[in-house]
């Protein structure tokens, strides 16, 4: 049972780490691999993790989000709360953490309502918000971060390239929620507090977490500053880190660091993003999910830009686009284990309508 339950788990991870194995056997080990890890990717994306983690373990998000969705006082208003709060979420918390932290309390609204029906629409309409609102910052979706690190983008030029396709994201999920009948609800109280002296400072941790991301700090400063002041505050938290995620960027470094000294294999990759790198990069991202492409292609290409759209974009489509999808997928069977089927025929259809019509909108636009 702890097996099964470790592979589903880490499932990722375990692929990559294989994908990584199979490759060494084609590139000896040699002193070019210690050039294949983003130090300050990884060191970006432990600072993030642990500040939203400390956030989480305080359950601010969580009592902060249901606020707002009391306000609402019908189905379809609260479900475009939640579906919005999850997409803001996803800007700040990253995607995976936006719906940690939100698929709960959307099963919390719903279950006790007795709004059942819609919580497979909702968990779909969460898990797009995250994935294509989490697009607009450079630490909102971890294939950001990675690329907004490896190319230097400038702060200002990466909201330019991502804004377009956000925009349409935004009607897209938005518009879906008109699906939802506007029946009348109240959500029930619930005893939730925070601690109001350690979100000041988890507050204070985030603005620094985000000074290194943006490149005003030396990564460095990040990585001593915020374990010792989590040691103090919340060791939970250090040790709730996903490493697991942080293993698994390291994997594929390893993985397209070795794919790019395969000349077959560079021939290949360097011929199809020259005629279309955005199709390119979506397209692949629907077979190995959004992360790994990303990685792997920038050793292909310096259009940024177009990579950048493409694995956002490409984290709509299939359930495997994307690892958030899979979290999504794993917290509604956890609620709803005899509907899985209907989360999947639901899951499949928006996210193949959006994937279809907004690389038709990038394509347009230019």
């Amino acid at each position: 049972m702890r097996f099964t339950a470790f592979l589903k788990k880490h499932a990722v991870l375990l692929i990559a780490m294989l994908a990584a194995a199979v490759t060494v056997a084609f590139v000896p080990l040699d002193r070019e691999y210690l050039g294949y890890y983003d130090v300050k990717t990884l060191t970006c994306l432990f600072c993030v993790l642990a500040v939203v983690q400390a956030f989480a373990n305080i359950d601010l998000f969580y009592i902060l989000a249901r606020k707002v969705v009391q306000y609402f006082r019908n189905t379809r208003l609260a479900v475009l709360a939640l579906v919005w709060i999850t997409a803001i979420g996803s800007m700040f918390l990253t995607n995976d953490t936006a719906l940690l932290t939100f698929l709960p309390l959307s099963y919390f609204v719903l279950h006790s309502t007795k709004q059942d029906k819609y919580l497979a629409l909702t968990f779909v309409l969460q898990n797009c918000a995250a994935n294509l609102g989490g697009m607009l910052t450079p630490f909102g979706n971890p294939q950001n971060l990675y690329l907004y690190t490896k190319f230097s983008v400038e702060g200002g030029e990466f909201l330019s390239i991502m804004l377009p396709p956000f925009l349409i994201s935004s009607v897209l999920f938005s518009a879906c929620c008109l699906l939802i009948k506007p029946e009348p609800l109240t959500v029930p109280e619930a005893a939730v507090k925070t601690d109001t002296k350690r979100a000041v400072i988890y507050a204070a941790l985030f603005l620094l977490a985000l000074a290194v991301v943006l490149r005003f700090i030396h990564f460095a400063i990040g990585l001593i500053v915020i374990p010792a002041v989590l040691l103090l505050t919340d060791r939970k938290a250090l040790r709730q880190v996903d490493y697991g995620l942080l293993l698994t960027f390291a994997a594929f470094f390893t993985f397209s660091g070795n794919m790019a000294r395969i000349e077959a294999v560079q021939n290949l990759f360097s011929a199809l993003l020259q005629r279309d790198t955005l199709i390119v990069s979506a397209l692949l991202s629907q077979i190995i999910s959004n992360v790994p492409a990303a990685i792997l292609l920038s050793q292909f290409t310096d259009n940024y830009a177009a990579l950048l759209q493409g694995v956002n974009v490409g984290g709509a489509g299939t359930l495997i686009a994307s690892l958030a999808s899979l979290i999504t997928y794993q917290q509604f069977v956890r609620y709803a284990p005899r509907e899985g089927g209907k989360f999947l025929k639901i899951f499949s259809v928006i996210n193949v309508a959006f994937l279809v019509i907004l690389l038709a909108a990038m394509k347009l636009l230019g």
